[in-house]
């Protein structure tokens, strides 16, 4: 192998020598003599890529494995060129979990590094990924869909520390569940990061006449699961521009906080100050108040999430239908939908001659399945 050269006895090897190497079958040559070796020294995750070639020899185990090697190769091409890997160790750890040969070589073509993971460091981090979900096979299901969330962090220290610290704050298994899926990069943080997020929010609370600063975190924090991976600068500033913008009482603040308005939390400063905006141009551009735009981020804060063109396209689109601007701000989870769904419904509520001045719009939010069986009701009334 490039670089690495071991020279094995020909007879047995002793047993400290098979737990220092593991060899897979591809790099098996008919001399009996391995052509190419995995470690499981401790600290397989910190060796350095060689700036040197690849590794031919971890190119072969990769292949015979299955690995899509160009697309390992897009993804992080460092690991590559890696003298000590773990790619057999690794493959032994996931299938004694129940993962099949074909989801193996999927993590690893997505998620290279993977195989710099020590068998040691697994066992640990699949027993704290236990404690959290009910089953090896979810654990399974979850690192083949998103094997990033898994292998990412190599600190599993930090990872317990940030369970534990989060669990503090009243988080159940089931925030934590979706938090490791869906914002992983919260347990690579240091809890001291964490903490200070924490922080803010229950000042935050405070500071808005709230008496429950550890419950008011807990509520933002399960419902914006990004909100531990943005600034403490950037939730400060968002949460200062909405109070200045409208004449919000403190109460109503905390209340959109700790409601939908959580999300609002993880625009950008410009982003959020360029929706507000174009949000109200275009609401007085109908006539509408600023009584108006103000009820209509109490009610759905939501709203500043669309971009501005998109959120034109719709407002038009149900305009155009004969519904009221009065009726969209009554209703405005219409706007969740989109632009070419909302299109298809009104194009199918015409064809019945639906009156939204007399029945009003709810028939919008209903669900596909709710929604095609009101048609089929309201097609078979209007035959009779």
């Amino acid at each position: 192998m490039p670089g690495f050269r071991v020279l094995l006895r020909l007879h047995r090897p002793s047993a400290q020598a098979f737990n220092f190497f593991v060899a897979s079958p591809a790099h098996l040559i008919s001399g009996g003599i391995p052509k190419g070796l995995c470690t499981v020294t401790t600290n397989a995750s910190d060796t350095k890529p060689s700036s040197g070639p690849e590794n031919e020899s971890l190119l072969e185990s990769l292949t015979f494995m299955g690995v899509d090697v160009k697309m390992a190769r897009q993804r992080q091409p460092g690991v590559l060129r890696k003298i000590i890997t773990n790619e057999q160790g690794l493959s032994d750890f996931l299938h004694g979990k129940g993962a099949s040969r074909k989801v193996v070589a999927s993590i690893i073509s997505r998620y290279p590094r993977a195989i710099t993971r020590t068998s040691e460091h697994l066992e640990q981090r699949w027993a704290l990924w236990r404690g959290v979900f009910q089953s090896d096979s979810k654990i399974i299901s979850i690192v083949d869909r998103s094997p990033e969330s898994f292998f990412r962090s190599s600190d599993n220290d930090n990872l317990e520390k940030n369970i534990l610290f989060l669990g503090s704050l009243g988080l159940n298994a089931k925030d934590l569940h979706r938090m490791l899926t869906t914002a992983p990069r919260t347990f690579s943080n240091s809890v001291e990061l964490n903490r200070q997020m924490v922080e803010l929010l229950e000042d935050v609370c405070a500071e808005l006449g709230g008496e429950d600063p550890r419950q008011f975190a807990k509520a933002i924090i399960s419902r914006n699961l990004y909100i531990l991976i943005r600034s403490t600068k950037r939730v400060r500033t968002n949460i200062d521009f909405l109070k200045a913008s409208f004449k919000i009482s403190d109460h109503e603040l905390l209340e959109t906080l700790q409601g939908n308005g959580a999300e609002i939390l993880d625009l950008s400063n410009e982003y959020l100050r360029r929706n507000l905006k174009r949000l109200q141009e275009k609401l007085k551009s109908l006539s509408c108040q600023k009584v108006d735009v103000k009820n209509l981020i109490i009610c759905y804060p939501t709203v500043l999430f669309i971009g501005p063109d998109t959120l034109n396209s719709k407002l038009d689109c149900l305009l155009k239908a004969g519904i009221s601007m009065k009726q969209i701000l009554e209703k405005p989870k219409v706007l969740e939908y989109s632009t070419e769904n909302l299109t298809g419904r009104l194009q199918e509520l015409s064809k019945l001659q639906y009156d939204f001045k007399k029945n009003g719009i709810n028939i919008l939010d209903m669900s596909r399945k709710r929604f095609d069986a009101r048609l089929e009701r309201m097609s078979l009334t209007s035959d009779k």
